[in-house]
């Protein structure tokens, strides 16, 4: 099966004092359609770098970035863009809702970026923000919101273009453990119900053992000998392989 997205040998430099540093070295790994995969590291390996990365936020010192089949390096610009906003949906630690939109509007924005006017999908909309518990805020602004509350708004527009694929920064690192738990089982839920492939970055454990695999960090560099595999990934089992890694 072709993977939803796939890197091979990429690399990421960063220029620091009229240094070259690494800040990801050799990076190849796939994920496959409907697969949930979990990246752990420390803070400053590279795990939101390697997301930006696969998202055309940033750009690639060298390697290869494919989504969908395609070589995102080979495209045209225009082209790039459409693959990107067809595969991908993102979901950002610090929910990036723009402030002066109703959650119904924030969740709509992606469908008017891609000329699809939203207000011909609002039924749908507000059926998915019923879904996530959200049911009774589409007026809402976000600063009426909870953490929680906030960071499922984050969810349901990322599920809102229907990509295949969700990539997720640290969703639960500014919010309470019983919040953090709720959207990390909302998240597994659009594995397992909607068949999403999820790409997860996290340092918290309890997050990644609801992953399918966990892959770690470290330096840059995959540690590839310590790749856990599911299902039923016990919360024990990340925190020997973080040990094992002096992680």
């Amino acid at each position: 099966m072709q993977p939803i997205v796939e890197t091979r040998d990429l690399y990421k430099f960063h220029e620091a004092s009229g240094e070259k540093q690494a800040i990801l070295r050799g990076i190849s790994l796939s994920v496959a359609p409907g697969e949930f995969v979990c990246i752990m590291g420390p803070s400053g390996s590279g795990k939101s770098t390697l997301l930006h990365l696969i998202s055309g936020l940033d750009q690639p010192s060298a390697g290869e970035i494919a989504l969908a089949g395609k070589d995102l390096a080979k495209l045209a610009p225009d082209e790039r863009t459409l693959q990107r906003r067809r595969t991908v949906g993102y979901v950002f630690q610090f929910f990036n809702l723009l402030p002066n939109l109703t959650v119904l509007e924030n969740v709509g924005l992606p469908l008017a970026i891609a000329g699809t006017g939203p207000e011909r999908e609002e039924a749908r909309l507000k059926e998915l923000l019923a879904r996530l518990g959200l049911a009774g805020k589409e007026r809402s602004f976000p600063h009426q919101l909870s953490g929680g509350e906030m960071q499922r708004v984050s969810l349901a527009r990322a599920l809102a273009g229907g990509q295949p694929l969700l990539l997720c920064d640290e969703p639960t690192g500014n919010l309470s453990q019983k919040a953090g738990l709720e959207v990390m089982q909302l998240l597994r839920r659009c594995r397992d119900d909607e068949g999403r492939a999820l790409l997860l970055v996290t340092h918290n454990p309890r997050d990644a053992a609801f992953a399918d695999r966990v892959l770690f960090l470290v330096d840059g560099e995959l540690a590839t000998e310590r790749e856990l595999r599911g299902p039923n990934l016990a919360v024990e089992d990340v925190h020997a392989a973080l040990a094992a890694l002096h992680i």
